[in-house]
């Protein structure tokens, strides 16, 4: 299955020298002719590099200018993601405190059976905060 091909063709003939080859007539006919058209008219090839060379530096500082966009600003990263873990650890801890204080309240408001009006705004008050910890725990 793996046969070794052998070939007669020579090593140093490679596909940009066989190009080469079959196309040089074609290049040196091109290249004369460009020559001669340089000999005849080089005050015309000198002044069409000048005003290409004046355009292409015109074009570069106005057209394809690249403008500066403003910078928007980077939000500033905590130094110490360690710290920083810690503080959201202790936060996280201080907030389930003040769940289980403010669980407590609301069930023994509701297991009272009628309620006055200090209790259902101090009800309302609880639920709200209870709200709150929550939002700002689950981001």
């Amino acid at each position: 299955m793996f046969k070794k091909i052998h070939s007669d063709r020579d090593p140093r003939d490679t596909v940009m020298s066989e190009i080469r080859k079959e196309f040089r007539p074609y290049f040196n006919k091109a290249g004369q002719g460009l020559k001669g058209a340089a000999q005849r008219y080089p005050k015309f090839l000198f002044w069409m590099m000048v005003i290409n060379i004046s355009l292409s530096a015109i074009l570069c500082f106005t057209v394809f200018r690249h403008r500066d966009v403003p910078q928007k600003a980077v939000p500033v990263k905590i130094a110490s993601p360690v710290s920083g873990g810690f503080d959201r650890i202790m936060q996280a801890g201080a907030a389930l405190r003040q769940t289980i204080r403010l669980k407590k309240r609301v069930d023994s408001i509701t297991r009272k059976k009628t309620l006055s009006a200090a209790d259902s705004a101090a009800l309302f008050k609880d639920l709200d905060t209870l709200q709150h910890i929550h939002r700002t725990l689950n981001f």
